[in-house]
């Protein structure tokens, strides 16, 4: 199996380099590497040469931002899964390819750290539906995607934060592409970048990206279910199997609820 990492830059040839030197420490060494710089003004072009024969591919030039350029690594990918490695996010140990190896299904997804945490966090169930992904996105930093799914699902590059969780909905929920979670944490997660400081935009294009995909009454149903948590969820279900614990249980929150006035 060959990976091909692919690391999406702008302007941060310190997170660059790290990033870089996370990859090249790996054990594994069945991968090719491609750099997409966005046409940087500070150093990281210098970084890039100076690491330059671990790099199977790399440009600098203006892109339309980051879902353009992690298309145009798409497009110089030529291995049979990818990952999303930018710059700042690094591999959380030099065994991570190898770790993988044995999986073999459409999208494998692990684990990240985030920043200065201690936990790691991502998926936390074995299988993966609708109102999984209705209520947050995988972590790009810790999916080996095939590349032909990237290929046939292009990021849509009108969306500046939000297009690999829509990317998730189409491969996993419309076509039922296979999906392994796995509990291997696979990256330290770089948490200065846009998703984590989008001042409002995240909400404005999960409402856009939902209105898109769904009709007027899957999202009446999806905002039903999103103030109630998994658990919750799980308990409900096998309590209203039968008649006597569904009445109780509506008695129960009805009094809750009075309880709350």
């Amino acid at each position: 199996m060959r990976y091909s990492i692919i690391t999406i830059n702008y302007n941060n040839g310190e997170g660059l380099r790290s990033t870089i030197e996370s990859v090249i420490r790996q054990s594994c060494n069945d991968y090719e590497y491609i750099i997409i710089d966005g046409g940087s003004s500070d150093d990281s072009t210098n970084v890039i040469k100076e690491y330059a024969k671990h790099i199977t591919y790399w440009v600098s030039e203006k892109d339309n931002g980051v879902y353009h350029a992690m298309n145009k690594g798409v497009t110089a990918a030529k291995g049979d899964y990818c990952i999303f490695m930018n710059s700042g996010d690094s591999f959380h140990s030099p065994d991570i390819l190898n770790d993988v190896a044995e999986y073999k299904e459409d999208i494998i997804c692990g684990r990240v750290i985030k920043g200065n945490s201690q936990e790691s966090s991502g998926h936390h169930k074995s299988t993966i539906s609708l109102v999984d992904l209705m209520r947050g996105s995988l972590p790009h930093q810790a999916m080996f995607i095939k590349r032909e799914l990237l290929v046939n699902h292009p990021y849509d590059e009108k969306y500046k934060i939000l297009s690999d969780w829509k990317f998730c909905i189409e491969t996993l929920i419309f076509d039922n592409n296979s999906f392994r979670n796995i509990n291997t944490i696979v990256a330290d997660y770089d948490t200065s970048g846009i998703s984590t400081n989008s001042n409002g935009l995240l909400p404005k294009e999960r409402e856009l990206i939902l209105r898109e995909l769904f009709p007027e009454r899957i999202l009446v149903d999806y905002q039903r279910l999103t103030p109630v948590d998994d658990e919750l969820l799980d308990i409900s279900i096998k309590l209203t199997k039968t008649v006597s614990p569904r009445k109780l249980v509506k008695r129960l929150a009805y009094f809750l609820l009075r309880q709350k006035k």
